[in-house]
């Protein structure tokens, strides 16, 4: 999930209103357990890269405020590349493509047709669905998370869904909101349980309260990218490294900044303008540059660099967002292969000598 600040406030109104990197192959959707991961200390195995669904069906942030049939046989077809090419972890949340934002479609409703028509054609095909429980303020209590995601599998239309997470952090009743989660999995509505935006301390207190009911704190989803470097500078990355939980990264090439699509004559549309702004995209530029001389050495594109780069930072999984075919075969590329040690420290280097962007609020708290 992929929130900055200005794109916070439009999902936000509308909801209220020795190193050791395992090789994989990103081929056919029958490829062996290998390609998977654990998430944290639970038994759900996902795929090392994920695909997020905030774009889909949503029109207060993505999409340059309009959704139509040709935007929804783009989304149908990133997922069915992603996975003819492996990829079947997907997530998404209920307030991704809000009904109270014009012209919008719920992501979750999407997402569940789309996997409705897949096992229709292709019936043993294992699709792991990661969604989200928003903590608004009316809502209070443990009952409220089993609430909302009973509403969330009717969405999807799943009995159960292999991961749930806290959204961010409540204003309030977070001990009400964990207590929720691990109802959820002693009633077999969910494999596993993972929090979002999270920061040290609360993940902290996330993972002991949930650990006195046996229940493992599977995931934390954060902003991460090479350019948004915040959970390895504020305790979060080394937390989740010690305790055992994944580090599922949003935002993982920086919503399109390190594809190289964008230039200071060329910015993206829309809400993100106002933060990959011309001067920003001037200053990342030899970064930039730098990843596509090395993507070249390895027949890969720079979108492909900057996930790999993540991937070989251990217990992440990115999770990039797929418009279309294919941005999803893209993602695929960012698999079996690794970047030298050299290349991961030049690139960190690098990116350390453009001020980062300002992530999504909550975080701090």
């Amino acid at each position: 999930m992929a929130l900055h600040v200005s794109g916070a406030g439009g999902l936000l109104a509308a909801a209220f209103g020795p190193r050791k990197v395992q090789r994989i192959r990103a081929v056919a959707s029958t490829e062996t357990e290998e390609r998977k991961t654990k998430l944290g200390g639970s038994e759900l195995k996902v795929t090392r890269l994920g695909i997020g669904a905030w774009s889909w069906g949503d029109t207060s942030y993505w999409n340059n405020f309009d959704w139509d049939d040709r935007k929804m046989k783009a989304a149908k077809a990133a997922f069915d590349t992603s996975i003819d090419c492996g990829i079947t972890f997907f997530d998404t949340a209920e307030v991704y493509g809000s009904r109270l934002s014009l012209g919008a479609i719920n992501s979750e409703t999407l997402l569940g047709r789309f996997i409705k028509e897949r096992k229709e054609r292709n019936p043993e095909v294992e699709i792991s669905v990661a969604t989200k429980f928003a903590a608004l303020p009316w809502r209070l209590g443990r009952q409220s998370v089993l609430t909302a995601l009973k509403d969330s599998l009717r969405r999807l239309g799943l009995s159960s869904v292999d991961l749930y997470q806290l959204h961010w952090p409540g204003l309030w009743g977070n001990e009400g909101y964990i207590d929720g989660l691990g109802d959820a999995v002693e009633q077999g509505l969910v494999k596993a349980v993972g929090v979002s935006n999270y920061s040290e301390k609360r993940l902290r207190s996330a993972h002991e309260q949930l650990k006195k009911r046996g229940i493992p704190l599977a995931s934390n989803q954060v902003n991460y990218s090479l350019i948004y470097r915040l959970p390895e500078e504020n305790g979060v990355k080394a937390a989740c490294d010690e305790l055992g939980i994944t580090l599922i990264a949003y935002s993982p090439i920086a919503q399109g900044a390190l594809t190289g699509k964008y230039t200071p004559e060329n910015p993206p549309t829309g809400p993100r303008r106002n933060i990959y702004t011309p001067e920003f995209l001037t200053r990342l530029q030899p970064l930039i540059n730098r990843i596509k001389e090395i993507g070249q050495n390895y027949g890969k594109t720079p979108t492909q660099v900057a996930l790999n780069w993540l991937i070989a930072q251990e217990n992440v999984v990115p999770i990039p967002g797929a418009k279309n075919a294919e941005q999803a075969g893209e993602f695929a590329g960012a698999l079996s292969w690794r970047l030298s040690d050299e290349e991961i420290n030049e690139l960190r280097s690098l990116a350390s000598q453009t001020k980062p962007i300002v992530g999504f609020p909550v975080e701090n708290l």
